[in-house]
């Protein structure tokens, strides 16, 4: 019995098409299968919302020969500023600081990632897109996996990598329990337009009710995440637009001039999962399938590209050495690599959550200090910058700008 593929991804979204890019452009047969028509993903009403590329991901991103097609609409961040509500103290991140041109990262849009993905993974003969369909169910045998497929079809594969998001079918239906917690907070993503120009810096601005992000994006336009009480944000997104944009300003500021609203709203329950493992027989879990994390760092798909850096490099090794990819060493391998990364940036953004919504004077008063502290500790600053970079720790090769 032949494999009608070697490596099949269930979700086409930016860590699902990112692996069959990866995978594919070195010659495995890949397949990916995504519920959404692709034409419709780039659509100006699918997904409007940004997200921040860390400067190791843009490396990932470089590697793979996409970052030609993202690189004009891509805004570089150049600095950071965090900043308790009205606090004096804040903390400041500089790119100059690390002694190189060097962007801490940079914010684009998801239809410019969605595009030039798609745009690529149809340039790649061994990389098949189905869509839309859906991986229905999967049976692990000893040495492929069977898929059966939402319009009767079915394939076979060495492996079967699960990028269908933090609901993840395929990681309930293997057994695999997560540690899930909902917040009682939902982010409002929408963007603005501002009188003057943001010079390449991101704002973090900590609320009672959480975190409000201004993040730039090309031309006088910046990417608004803004976390708020999930009661609160219920009524707020449903605001007039004159009342929306009020609402808006008051906690943006006027620090930039006038602000006005430059784009639909986006909202999202926001909520903590972590699955407590990332493999079974045949199955690996990528991305959101395998955790979730609070946006207060905007860290969320930089875990899902260093997941696919890490998976790509295994496989690839593998099936150069003539291995099985599927085989369990190569999952546990995977496993150990990636689990505690994301563990650890969990525990960090759920903590600073809490630690910045927390109203008790003598708290907010720990919390300024220790905000002025590192701002006064150029080494401890250094190293904090690097590990928002996405370039500190046990990197795979794309992440050294290595090829793969």
């Amino acid at each position: 019995m032949t494999d009608d593929v070697e490596l099949l991804i269930a979700g086409g979204g930016l860590t699902g098409l990112l692996l069959g890019v990866a995978c594919a452009d070195a010659g495995l047969a890949v397949a990916v299968v995504d519920r959404h028509e692709p034409a419709l993903t780039l659509g100006e009403q699918f997904d409007q919302r940004s997200s921040a590329i860390a400067y190791g991901s843009h490396l990932v991103l470089a590697g793979l020969g996409l970052w030609p097609d993202i690189a004009a609409e891509a805004e570089p961040i150049l600095e950071i500023r965090v900043a308790d509500d009205n606090s004096p103290l804040f903390l400041h991140y500089d790119h100059r600081e690390l002694g190189t041109d060097t962007p801490l990262g940079y914010i684009v849009e998801n239809h410019v990632l969605r595009r030039a993905l798609l745009n690529r993974a149809r340039t790649i003969p061994n990389l098949l897109l189905l869509a839309p369909l859906e991986v229905g169910s999967m049976s692990a045998f000893p040495h492929r996996a069977l898929a059966a497929l939402s319009d009767g079809r079915q394939l076979t594969a060495r492996l079967v990598a699960a990028a269908d998001g933090w609901r993840s079918p395929l990681r309930q239906a293997a057994g695999i329990r997560s540690i899930e917690l909902r917040y009682r907070q939902t982010a409002i993503v929408t963007t603005v337009r501002h009188e003057r120009p943001h010079r390449g810096v991101a704002v973090e601005h900590f609320l009672p009710a959480g975190p409000f992000a201004i993040l730039p994006m090309r031309g006088n336009r910046s990417s608004i995440v803004w976390t708020e009480r999930a009661e609160l944000a219920a009524r707020l997104i449903e605001l007039p637009e004159a009342a929306f944009t009020e609402e808006l300003v008051a906690r943006f500021g006027d620090f930039l001039g006038a602000v006005d609203t430059a784009g639909p709203r986006w909202s999202y329950p926001l909520a903590l999962l972590l699955a407590q493992s990332y493999i079974a027989p045949r199955l690996v879990l990528i991305g959101e399938a395998a955790h979730l994390i609070h946006p207060i760092a905007g860290q969320g798909l930089n875990l899902g590209i260093r997941d696919v850096a890490a998976l790509a490099e295994l496989l690839i090794d593998a099936r150069r050495l003539g291995l099985d990819i599927g085989e369990g060493t190569l999952l546990r391998a995977y496993q150990r690599w990636r689990r505690f990364d994301a563990l650890a940036l969990a525990a960090v953004t759920d903590g600073l959550n809490r630690l910045f919504s927390n109203a008790v004077p003598p708290v907010r008063l720990a919390r300024d200090l220790g905000l002025a502290a590192v701002n006064r500790l150029p080494p401890l600053k250094r190293v904090l910058m690097r590990d928002a970079m996405g370039i500190l720790g046990d990197l795979p090769r794309l992440l050294r700008g290595a090829p793969l």
